[in-house]
């Protein structure tokens, strides 16, 4: 489990002044903040470099593996040259090479032909690029891999559209916040198979339709600014995405919490295979109607 940082130790205290649970805004300026926040969800996902753009997700092995469009090489890459170079993965670094032949081929940010890859852990990792087609390194509990994503992307020159619920007011709901102290442990399940292991510096508890339920929020990094919720609900698989959907909440504040769920939104895999997404734990599946937020997206994979 991560150290607990300053943050959480603050939000531990009670003393974060965020205005999270501020005065509740009318149903008019309610609506144009989610609609805001739809408009930048929706430039975040269609852009050049955004999910719809992931064509590919290819796993190292250990030692040299050759890359390019060219049937021969271990990893093919459509739309780079046909050897494009290798990376050699050795004890979890992994150096990249480009081919002398491969000039339209480049690093991001630099002239040089070779470089040890930062992953996607990193605020910037090590960009490749060939064409409309770019890769950088990605690691997931000790394995790696290369993300590999393409401007020109069918799924996102045929991109559907989001479809969501109406704006529901009633779906901003101002919940208790039960501070753990100490924080506890959550395991989150991914497509992958693998578990990991979030910091949950507390739980929101709200009722609705004269029930009482219990989302447990997670802190992503050490530093994060928001917490993080991934849930399922009784609509999921029917109306929305069945392995959940993706909220973020503001701090809490004064022992309350904001969960708006018109911000409800799909995870990556709703729109490509080639995610790696967290899955809601057992924890965060409400046996709730969510009828809030984006629904299933019609031009699934």
């Amino acid at each position: 489990m991560p150290k607990i940082p300053a943050l959480l130790s603050a939000l531990l205290a009670g003393v974060l002044a965020m205005p999270a649970c501020a005065e509740r805004p009318s149903s008019s300026d309610h609506a144009s903040e989610v609609e805001a926040w739809r408009a930048g969800r929706l430039a975040r996902l269609t852009a050049p470099d955004g999910w719809l753009s992931l064509v590919g997700l290819h796993w190292l092995r250990e030692g040299r593996n050759t890359i390019g469009s060219g049937a021969d090489n271990d990893i093919v890459i459509e739309g780079t040259p046909s050897h494009l170079g290798s990376v050699e993965l050795t004890g979890g670094q992994a150096r990249l090479e480009l081919d002398p032949a491969a000039r339209e081929a480049r690093i991001e940010g630099g002239g040089q032909r070779s470089a040890t890859l930062l992953d996607d852990s990193h605020e910037k990792p090590t960009i490749v690029v060939s064409g409309t087609t770019r890769f950088y390194l990605i690691e997931r509990n000790g394995r790696h891999g290369l993300r590999v994503k393409d401007s020109h992307a069918k799924a996102r020159t045929d991109f559907a559209g989001i479809d969501s619920f109406p704006i529901d007011p009633a779906w901003r709901i101002e919940a208790k916040w039960v501070t753990f102290d100490p924080p506890h442990t959550l395991e989150v399940p991914n497509v992958l198979g693998q578990v990991d292991r979030f910091p949950v510096p507390g739980k929101a508890v709200f009722e609705r339709d004269g029930r009482t339920f219990e989302l447990l929020p997670v802190l992503e990094e050490p530093d994060a600014t928001e917490l993080f919720l991934i849930f399922a609900d009784r609509t999921s698989g029917r109306d929305t995405y069945g392995a959940g959907r993706f909220l973020y909440a503001p701090m809490p504040t004064d022992g309350r919490i904001v969960l708006d769920f018109n911000k409800a939104y799909n995870p990556p895999c709703a729109f490509t295979p080639y995610a790696t997404c967290p899955l809601a734990p057992p924890e965060n599946r409400l046996d709730l109607e969510v009828t809030a937020g984006e629904r299933k997206y019609r031009g699934g994979h």
